[in-house]
């Protein structure tokens, strides 16, 4: 939880410094008004409510392409790939259960094909937009080595994520789970900031958004922050 709380600070700390005044420039340029935009980002991501209880930290990329209907207003689909990680304390009472317990590790790998709708202020050299939309969710979970879930084991957060059954609040026992994948219908929504490098229209921005995918037996509710570059 501290460490997550660290990450979530320090990711909070970089989107803020890149705060600049914005400026009340909305001249156009001939070559800073593209039809088409695109966007290739590094994300890190902080897992928040039930989600922080079973993964710790997460780290990904994120890419789109659109079109944009004027200078403020446009349409983005993106593809967001997010790698999550749970701490040892989390996942011990899988480790407890494996069939092998040396070398015992975890990953969930999270896909996201989504469309947003994206209405952007964009001055000469300093712009910010608000960003949202929904899209299909896809998580992979993956345990390096078999778990076999026991008699009268309580059913908590960390079982139902890496793909457990439960019944009456206990997990149903004689379970053998490796990986398991969920899908599901889910959005998003954020804010963003951006700065201009070199010839226009390329831009750097800092954004943070917040994902939200409804997982069969356990949600998914996370914060990612995202630097990149923006067309």
């Amino acid at each position: 939880m501290i460490r997550r709380n660290r990450i979530l600070l320090g990711a909070a700390t970089l989107l803020m410094a890149c705060v600049v005044p914005l400026r009340a420039q909305m001249d156009d340029e001939p070559n800073d008004n593209p039809t088409i935009n695109s966007n290739l980002g590094f994300t890190v991501g902080v897992p928040v409510s039930t989600t922080g209880q079973v993964v710790d930290t997460a780290w990904g990329v994120n890419s789109g392409v659109g079109f944009n209907f004027n200078r403020r207003n446009g349409f983005v689909g993106e593809f967001m790939f997010n790698r999550l990680y749970p701490d040892d304390g989390l996942i011990s009472p899988l480790r407890a259960a494996a069939i092998q317990v040396a070398g015992f590790s975890a990953t969930t790998d999270l896909f996201a094909l989504t469309g947003n709708y994206k209405f952007e202020l964009r001055g000469k050299k300093y712009g910010g937009y608000i960003i949202g939309g929904a899209g299909w969710y896809h998580r992979n979970t993956n345990l390096s080595k078999a778990v076999v879930s026991g008699p009268a084991t309580t059913c908590t957060s960390v079982w139902l994520w890496w793909g457990f059954t439960c019944s009456s609040g206990l997990v149903v026992s004689n379970q053998t789970i490796l990986d398991s994948s969920a899908s599901a219908w889910g959005g998003n929504g954020g804010i963003g900031l951006t700065a201009r490098v070199g010839d226009a229209p390329y831009r750097f921005y800092a954004e943070s958004r917040y994902h939200y995918a409804p997982f069969k037996n356990i949600n998914a509710r996370f914060l990612t922050v995202t630097f990149g570059i923006r067309y």
